[in-house]
């Protein structure tokens, strides 16, 4: 099974460092982000891996060139400023009936293997990966006098859940997929037609949508090698 991964965005949030650097290519220790994502992979077995670059596509593929042997690594340049969802599109031809797919920026202790039998066991075309809203800002508990209990420094708000990517994709979604923005548009579609299920993931995520992300997640880095390379135990929808 072929993993896709998303890495031809211009990366405008991480501006300035992305004036140059594809985000994906932006360091989280001592390695870009893509090869932590890519290891997250490979680490359970899965070393099949197709790029869709756009952005300094040819960073991406000098990027590849370097990368395990064993690893079987394909770069397809699917423009600068296709969306989403037109990123899948342009690799759909070499990803097979059933293919694995995530952004080039998120990092996830998200057990692959699990991930691929819920999908397998439900009846959708198109599997999402779903992890609680990580708060940006502390949130304040009071009393019914208005004093303040205590303070929660960013917590992690179970009653909302996001996408965390991740995905589990087969071939069929293609008849729902109508538009450019796979979050904005084909998500919502496959929703509305039934055909998108939500795998539950409780442990590490983060995503690197800034520089300042990068610097935490490197610090992360300093005290091993990273909480997203210790599995977490398969959820469910």
């Amino acid at each position: 099974m072929k993993t896709l991964i998303l890495c031809g965005g211009k990366g405008t949030r991480a501006y300035p460092h992305t004036l140059e650097l594809p985000k994906p290519l932006m360091e989280v220790g001592d390695s870009p982000v893509l090869l932590h994502v890519m290891d997250i992979y490979a680490r359970q077995g899965f070393e099949q891996f197709v790029l869709s670059a756009g952005y300094r596509a040819d960073l991406i593929a000098s990027f590849a060139a370097e990368l395990p042997r064993r690893w079987n690594v394909e770069v397809i340049d699917t423009g600068g400023d296709t969306g989403t969802a037109g990123r899948i599109i342009g690799c759909a031809s070499t990803l097979g009936q059933t293919f694995l797919a995530t952004y080039g920026d998120g990092l996830g202790s998200v057990d692959v293997q699990g991930l691929v039998d819920f999908h397998e066991a439900h009846p959708g075309a198109v599997t999402v990966t779903a992890v609680p809203l990580p708060s940006p800002y502390g949130t304040l508990e009071w009393d019914e006098t208005g004093r303040v209990r205590r303070f929660i420094e960013k917590p992690t708000l179970t009653d909302h859940w996001i996408n965390a990517g991740f995905f589990v994709i087969d071939e069929r979604a293609f008849d729902h997929w109508d538009g450019d923005d796979l979050e904005g548009e084909v998500l919502p579609a496959l929703a509305a037609a039934g055909e998108l299920y939500a795998y539950r993931h409780l442990g590490f995520w983060r995503s690197m949508d800034t520089y300042k992300d990068a610097l935490e997640l490197s610090a992360l880095c300093r005290k091993g090698d990273g909480p997203w390379t210790i599995l977490s135990e398969p959820e469910s929808s």
